[in-house]
């Protein structure tokens, strides 16, 4: 999703760590890409965030995203 709306995709990097909480997606994109991934008052991240917990709700595990 992410890559699909910032200017540079090619700059984006996604990173898995796991530890007794569940899986942390750690998503970092260009300085420049950063308020179009936040969105206006955080929406497009909060979209993502709501994206990410269904799918790990469903594979029976939690996932948080970290935008960094």
């Amino acid at each position: 999703i992410a890559k699909a709306i910032v200017n540079a995709p090619d700059d984006v990097v996604v990173t898995l760590e796991t530890d007794e909480q569940g899986t942390v997606l750690k998503l970092q994109v260009a300085d420049d890409d950063k308020g179009r991934v936040i969105g206006k008052q955080g929406r497009v991240a909060q979209a993502m965030r709501t994206l990410l917990r269904v799918i790990a709700a469903k594979a029976g595990t939690r996932a948080t995203l970290e935008i960094i």
